[in-house]
């Protein structure tokens, strides 16, 4: 079953906070692949992750 963006961005969203179960990842990996724009949101995504923890660290 194919994911849209906006279901896309969610697991995208959840996937930084908890790990996605094995159906999940493979349905938004795929996603990912067909989709640059989503691609680009989850590189967003991960580097504010990074930035943020970093200022939490006081780096």
């Amino acid at each position: 079953m194919k994911i849209n963006c906006r279901q896309a961005s969610r697991l995208i969203s959840q996937g930084l906070d908890q790990p996605l179960n094995q159906w999940q990842y493979v349905r938004l990996r795929v996603h990912l692949w067909m989709c640059g724009n989503c691609r680009q949101f989850s590189h967003q995504l991960q580097l504010l992750q990074q930035a943020a923890r970093k200022a939490g660290r006081g780096e």
